[in-house]
């Protein structure tokens, strides 16, 4: 199948919703399980700074580093890694990136420097990009353009279960082991996903056409492809970058009390999975009507979070709904980016993963500067709603264009 016919254009409203007993294929739930790790190996150092401070002699604040390197990485690494990966087979690709992700943790654990952390850090987010940007595409085509938003939905979910499940067991895991316990255990479940990678994955998954770098580069021409990843970049700066700062919304302006608050966490995690998994089920049956929504829904809650943060039920409330209306078009993006990528459905994939954590770096930069307006810790929410609410523009317009398209097409 050419990545260029993933989707035909089609009429949104005779276009017919698949049916709702079809099961995805076992790869997508595989899939899942890689991403889960690497949704756990991303977030869970922010459970273990204090730890990792105090063994490497640094601040905390330096500590932190740990984590920004990793976005960058992922910036980087997505698109880097789809293109110097392009000849070789997705299955070989996938386990490739697992094997580097399972260096990377041991080089991080085994190392006794703080720089040698960092670049093991970044090492790691090479690897995750990588693996990202063709799960994806090996998900679409494994699941079909009838219930490709629904597997990219499941292969996320990986990653937003790790918030719910992973990230508070590697934290926990830390303060029974050391800060350098997770990174072993994360080390050898990659290995172990490796084996099941190359069992599970059908070989030719790059759709047997002759892929080079101008071709994929070609991609780029795509102005649908351009505005899917402005829609990636507002809504993640806007949702995540509130997130980032939530923890003094919670404490000083709801007045939640410190304890609590990963228990309020943990609601935003299920809130996120359940709109991984009901998004790419809405987005398989009408696409650019559930981004629109998700982009409005997502603007609301974050106006509400903001204005209603001095109480503390609607507050814990909010941030659950956060995470259900701002990860609810997020699989149905990324199936959008493979889509409009035509014969580079990998750069395509690779670019919503760039586009999302370049997104996430610059909006929580700009909700960071509102910690000192006179919203204080409610300026995070107010300045996500506004990014997020810019979404509706590149959403709209795709509907706009892909309507035009399709009344064409009948004509």
């Amino acid at each position: 199948m050419q990545g260029a016919t993933l989707h035909a254009p089609v009429d949104e409203r005779t276009r017919e919703r698949p049916p709702a007993s079809r099961r995805l294929p076992g790869v997508v739930y595989v899939l899942a399980l890689g991403t889960f790790l690497m949704g756990t190996t991303e977030f869970v150092v922010a459970g273990l700074l204090p730890e990792i401070a105090g063994d490497l002699q640094v601040s905390v604040a330096s500590a932190g580093l740990a984590i920004t390197v990793f976005a960058v990485g992922m910036i980087i690494g997505a698109p880097l890694m789809s293109m110097l990966t392009l000849r070789l087979p997705a299955r070989w690709t996938l386990v490739l990136a697992l094997g580097v992700f399972a260096a990377g943790h041991v080089i991080a654990a085994a190392g006794d420097g703080f720089g040698l952390l960092l670049a093991a850090r970044f090492l790691t987010a090479l690897a995750t990009g990588a693996f990202w940007a063709v799960a994806n595409v090996v998900a679409t085509r494994a699941a079909g353009p009838a219930a490709s938003s629904r597997a990219v939905g499941v292969v996320g979910s990986g990653a937003m279960l790790a918030n719910v499940v992973g990230v508070p067991l590697g934290a926990f895991a830390g303060q029974l082991m050391g800060w350098r316990g997770p990174f072993w255990i994360l080390a050898v479940l990659a290995l172990a996903a490796m084996a099941l990678i190359a069992r599970s994955v059908p070989n030719d998954t790059r759709g047997g056409q002759t892929v080079s770098i101008r071709s994929e580069l070609s991609a780029l021409r795509s102005g649908r492809l351009w505005l899917v990843l402005a829609a990636c970049a507002t809504t993640s700066a806007g949702v995540l970058g509130t997130y980032t700062y939530i923890a003094p919304l919670l404490t000083d302006r709801a007045g939640i009390a410190a304890g609590l608050v990963p228990l309020v966490l943990v609601g935003f995690g299920v809130g996120a999975l359940a709109g991984f998994l009901v998004g790419g089920r809405a987005g398989d049956a009408r696409p650019y009507a559930t981004t629109i929504k998700a982009a409005a829904s997502a603007a609301v809650v974050l106006l509400a979070l903001g204005l209603l943060s001095a109480f503390a039920v609607p507050t814990v409330v909010l941030v659950a709904l956060l995470g259900l209306a701002g990860f609810l078009g997020t699989p149905v993006l990324i199936a959008l980016g493979v889509r409009f990528a035509g014969k580079a459905p990998t750069l395509g994939s690779a670019l919503t993963v760039s586009a999302f954590n370049l997104g996430t770096a610059a909006g929580s930069w700009i909700t960071g500067l509102t910690l000192d307006s006179p919203f204080r810790a409610a300026g995070p929410a107010m300045a996500g709603a506004a990014m997020t609410a810019l979404a509706l523009v590149p959403t709209i317009t795709i509907a706009l264009i892909q309507g035009r398209r399709s009344r064409s097409a009948l004509d």
